[in-house]
């Protein structure tokens, strides 16, 4: 449950805003109906109803965005009733609405809502006492608008730039082990939900330590940089490629069978071999694939394709090796 909170923004908001209303506006309405002010107590029931089912809504489905359109909505509307109901008191309810509209909804349906807002409670103007305290209040109320609005702004560029950092390699630019795992995860759960195949190959640059010894960890940069390179304009838009650490790279390739990923494999390897050079020399990878297999588990998965690089590794390196529970005989092994 925390962990969520830590992770979902959108639902962190919904569900402080769901407990704040819990706590401030059940004691109101349990007033309201004791001093035999039923609208005013029915009106704050609706508003507790509505949150509350979004709330619900969202740690169930994990739809933040429609709660937290449902969410914004009720609060903005919300306090507008209540302000023509209950009349000057009632104005106050709106400011947190104001603030928190731009945390659930984008900006344009956040300024939509707020300006709505304002406008309805100035065109009854039932709850103010004399022209100048609406004037005020549409001022105050668009100062806060817009200082919530520079404060969601930034906070969102913020969390884009945070989220980038936690899972984009910086040396690279491609996704990180992090990103690897999700992807993974999506990979076998869309597999036993559709019946695509999918395959997995690591690869792993030889004598990559000797590469850094000799000419230097910038030359080695540069390398890892290369490598990538050549791999993002050999493989499809839809293959995604992931730095496992160090030297050591994921290529996750959907729609492949056992015939069609030896060719792929094949030709990867031909290209690195023609176009991978640093100052020492040729550059050359070593593989480890597998295909997934049905019902296979991500970790089962990771661990036959880290099992081939090995045996590629050890069997002289320079070589594509194919997990062989689920490949033909044939392509077991590939070398040059």
């Amino acid at each position: 449950m925390l962990q969520r909170l830590k992770t979902d923004f959108r639902l962190s908001i919904i569900t402080l805003l769901g407990v704040s209303a819990f706590l401030g506006v059940t004691p109101f309405a349990v007033m309201r109906f004791l001093q035999g002010n039923l609208l005013a107590g029915l009106v704050d029931t609706a508003i507790l109803l509505a949150i509350g089912s979004a709330l619900v809504y969202a740690w169930v489905t994990g739809d933040t965005r429609r709660s937290g359109l449902v969410v914004a909505s009720t609060a903005c509307s919300g306090a507008v009733v209540v302000g023509i109901v209950v009349g000057e008191p009632g104005l106050f309810w709106l400011y947190p609405a104001l603030v928190t509209t731009f945390f659930l909804v984008n900006p344009r349906m956040a300024v939509a809502l707020n300006v709505a807002s304002v406008v309805a409670l100035m065109v009854h103007g039932g709850a103010f006492r004399s022209d100048v305290q609406m004037w005020s209040f549409a001022s105050t109320a668009f100062v806060v608008s817009a200082c919530a609005y520079v404060f969601a702004h930034r906070n969102h560029d913020q969390r884009q730039r945070l989220e980038h950092l936690a899972t984009i390699d910086p040396l690279t630019g491609i996704k990180n082990r992090r990103s690897m795992d999700q992807e993974l995860d999506l990979a076998v759960a869309n597999s036993e939900r559709t019946g695509l195949p999918y395959a997995l190959a690591l690869l792993d640059i030889d004598h990559f330590k000797k590469i850094n010894d000799e000419h230097g960890h910038g030359v080695g940069d540069n390398v890892l940089i290369d490598l990538v390179a050549l791999l993002q304009q050999n493989t499809r838009k839809s293959d995604q490629l992931f730095r496992y650490g160090g030297e050591e790279f994921v290529l996750l390739l959907s729609g492949v069978d056992g015939v069609s990923l030896n060719a792929v494999m094949s030709n990867l390897q031909q290209v690195l071999r023609k176009y991978m050079k640093h100052p020492g020399g040729m550059v050359t990878v070593s593989f480890g694939v597998a295909l997934l297999e049905q019902g296979e588990s991500v970790d089962s998965w990771l661990a036959r394709a880290d099992a081939a690089l090995y045996e590629a590794k050890e069997t002289g390196r320079d070589r594509i090796v194919f997990a062989d529970s689920h490949s033909p005989p044939e392509l077991v092994t590939a070398t040059a």
